[in-house]
């Protein structure tokens, strides 16, 4: 069944949290007497508030500040909210040059006290506390007692352009993360110091995977030899998958015609997401942003039966897309990468064995890779939309009973689908239980019409197929952030670039050495041999650091018994073993995974 949660908004953290963000306001007020405030919501994992400063805040204001809001908080000051006229309100904030600003869009109808866009003209009110006062419809807690003075911390400081415009003043904002109890707190700051540890961007550099460079271009991804090899390795195992399911491979180009994305939407809704256009011989072309209109033409390319339906075209294409440089994020959010692609052609009577199909099978890939945890959110049909509201309801209850079959949890998001179609969307948790979203199942009523696809049908009549978009990782390039977050960097072997190091101690151990090398390698396994003339333990330790899962050590004793020494990157020593146990060992491992 559907997950019943509560909505953040309604729950008691949003309120600590919210109510917090009030407290740290009123200290900064006090600090600054004459700053100007713009807004502070609670977001997710905390809240924040924008200041226009006298000065630049420094580290140890914050601690400042943190120590000013565990003294407001012991008046246990009431939240006491008052409705307000657009005169008084102005009247009220007067010196606050953005509240009035505010203030003037709650008085026109169309935006909230945040700026936010809102169709029904909302009141004006505000929240006291203390000496403080704010434009707020809350929620808050009753009174800051309510607020633990050991649960909340201020996290840091950054620039932001008030309204999210660059031509706006830039304002200091001040984050930070509140909780119920100190417990919740602590268990936050640990994941966090985690998450660092884990981060991708520098296990990329340490571990020589990945790196991106300006000269090359903002956001473009160069592939190192050692991620090479573990794409090589995931796309050699998910094409397998897809050959045993009935896919077919396609390949498409890079760019395309503008009439083809004028007739897919793409210039209508997509084209400030999308790359100026390259002009050859008079005609306008694009980068894809996209695969879906090729696929579409190579079904459009001959006549289609209802006998060869469901046609299941997979690419690996790389595509294209326009992202501000200020959201670039390591390999999360990049400008060119790859999608795992799939386009799904089938009759409406197969579309519920299909989507049962396509959502074992995408289920099936993540734990492959060892996500186990998977959570579903299904989006269903918005106000505006395409497409026959019965073909909807088909396809929203397709896929709810196919969640429903693989006893999968899942949320309803009423209304979120795109105007185009229902969708599910896989998130999964990582090792520190962060969810990531990775898979998207997504029906699509609008290119069958756009492109007038059909099939001859049993009745000998045309009919228009139901289409259904499947990315499986997204994009290979988050995926593989992801994936080094999730192992921080220690890859399971079957997918780890290097599975073995040979350590000789000493140089007569060489040539036995490289016998093991060769042995291993004609093995399927993939491994190196460390000739350097360090010390062996300087050795392991460096094995170690590049989280090797292997470490074969040689020395006097092996060489005499043809065997090695293993050790795990875990720092478990399993001792003198033959090296024909070894590659079994290491063989088995791998196919535990696959």
């Amino acid at each position: 069944m559907a997950e019943q949660n509560e909505k953040y908004e309604d729950s008691k953290l949003y309120r600590v949290r919210h109510s917090t963000a009030h407290v740290m306001a009123q200290a900064v007020l006090e600090m600054f007497p004459d700053a100007k405030f713009a807004i502070g919501p609670a977001i997710e994992n905390g809240f924040y508030y924008d200041f226009d400063l006298p000065r630049a805040l420094t580290p140890e204001d914050l601690e400042e500040i943190e120590n000013r809001m565990k003294e407001i908080i012991k008046g246990k000051h009431v939240f006491e909210r008052e409705v307000l006229s657009a005169d008084e309100a102005k009247e009220l904030f007067k010196e606050q040059p953005y509240k009035i600003e505010l203030i003037e869009g709650l008085e026109e109808g169309g935006f909230d006290e945040h700026g936010n866009a809102v169709e029904e003209k909302p009141e004006i009110s505000i929240f006291r506390s203390g000496s403080f006062v704010d434009l707020c419809r809350g929620p808050h807690v009753e009174h800051m007692g309510q607020i633990h003075s050991k649960a909340f911390k201020l996290m840091n400081i950054a620039g932001a352009y008030w309204r999210g415009d660059e031509n706006r003043p830039m304002l200091q904002r001040i984050y930070g993360t509140a909780w119920t109890n100190p417990k919740d707190l602590k268990a936050y700051l640990w994941k966090l110091e985690e998450a660092k540890k884990r981060d991708h961007r520098r296990l990329g550099k340490d571990l020589d995977l990945f790196s991106m460079n300006d000269d090359v271009g903002q956001g473009l991804v160069l592939w190192h030899p050692k991620m090479g090899m573990m794409r090589k390795i995931a796309e050699r195992f998910c094409d397998d998958e897809h050959l045993k399911s009935g896919y077919e491979f396609v390949y498409s180009p890079h760019i395309g015609k503008s009439s083809l994305w004028e007739t897919s939407g793409h210039l209508g809704f997509y084209k400030e997401g999308m790359y100026s256009p390259i002009s050859v011989e008079e005609q306008d072309y694009y980068i894809k942003p996209m695969n879906c209109p090729f696929h579409v033409y190579i079904y459009k390319n001959n006549k289609r039966s209802y006998k060869e339906l469901p046609l299941r075209y997979a690419e690996n294409g790389t595509v294209y897309r326009y992202e501000r440089s200020g959201t670039l994020h390591g390999l999360m959010r990049v400008r060119g990468f790859t999608q795992d692609d799939a386009h799904h052609f089938c009759i409406p009577e197969k579309m519920p064995e299909e989507i049962d199909f396509v959502l074992g099978f995408s289920l099936h890939i993540l734990r492959s890779f060892g996500f186990k945890e998977v959570k579903a959110y299904l989006s269903t049909m918005p106000e505006k939309y395409v497409g026959e509201p019965q073909r909807w309801e088909d396809a929203q209850n397709a896929l709810e009973a196919a969640l429903k079959r693989a006893e999968l949890p899942y949320e309803v998001d009423e209304g979120g689908g795109a105007f185009y179609g229902p969708k599910i969307d896989l998130k999964v948790s990582d090792a520190i239980g962060r969810q990531w979203q990775l898979s998207t199942i997504q029906f699509d009523f609008n290119l069958p019409e756009r492109f007038d696809l059909t099939y001859v049908g049993e009745d000998g009549q045309l009919h228009r197929p139901y289409m259904i978009h499947r990315a499986l990782l997204g994009s290979l390039e988050r995926f593989f952030g992801i994936l080094i977050e999730h192992y921080a960097g220690a890859f399971p072997v079957w997918i780890a670039p290097v599975q073995a190091i040979i350590i000789p101690i000493a140089d007569r151990h060489l040539d036995y050495s490289n016998e093991v090398l060769s042995r291993l390698k004609d093995a399927g396994i993939r491994a190196e041999l460390d000739d350097r003339s360090d010390r062996m333990n300087s050795k392991i330790r460096d094995a170690q650091k590049q989280k090797i899962p292997y470490m074969l050590v040689i020395g006097d004793k092996e060489m005499e018994a043809k065997a090695v020494a293993l050790r795990k990157r875990s720092g478990d020593n399993l001792g003198a073993m033959d090296i024909s146990k070894f590659i079994d060992l290491a063989q088995e491992e791998v196919k535990k995974h696959i």
